[in-house]
């Protein structure tokens, strides 16, 4: 008979676990009924036209609901994309899900890990995680209150993290 071993696993806590998503203010049945108002008034618009002899708009106003419904796909494709944010006794991981579907990630040690953000409510400020010489821009796609909140949100938890007793964060 084989000797039975004990596991020991370390169980992490969880401090923080957040999902950034980019915002979409249009949802499926506002979309079909946007697309249902744009091809009516199109195919109305159309048809006085085609009356009146000029054809060609009408190719052209079909052409127009066709760019329009493009338009707002490619806009819901990108609105996959995602950020999860978890942070842990252990560390802070970053997990970035591309409109593609495809994964990235990222880990920092909290005890080192520094918190850049400009709060100017302009757009073109950045959220940044820097750490030992490396750094990652995150929530690029929030509006700046969003980002401001998330910003917020991370300095709560690594202030969090560093209160915790010596014994139950990991190791520098």
């Amino acid at each position: 008979m084989a000797p039975v071993h004990t596991l020991t696993v370390h169980e992490r806590t969880v401090l923080l676990d957040a999902v950034l998503r980019p915002h979409r203010s249009l949802g499926p049945a506002g979309f079909r009924l946007l697309m249902g108002t744009v091809a009516a008034f199109c195919l109305t618009i159309g048809i006085v036209f085609a009356a009146l002899g000029a054809w060609p708009v009408f190719a052209f106003l079909g052409l127009d609901v066709l760019l329009v419904f493009l338009a707002f796909r490619w806009s819901y494709r990108s609105a996959r994309e995602c950020e999860r944010i978890r942070l842990d006794t252990e560390a802070l991981e970053i997990v970035h899900t591309g409109a593609d579907g495809r994964a990235r990630s990222w880990t920092f040690q909290p005890h080192w890990l520094r918190i850049d953000f400009n709060d100017s409510g302009d757009h073109t400020d950045q959220l940044r995680l820097s750490s030992h010489g490396h750094s990652l821009v995150i929530g690029a796609f929030l509006a700046p209150e969003e980002r401001a909140r998330c910003a917020q949100l991370l300095r709560d938890g690594i202030q969090r993290w560093r209160a915790l007793p010596p014994g139950i964060v990991s190791p520098t």
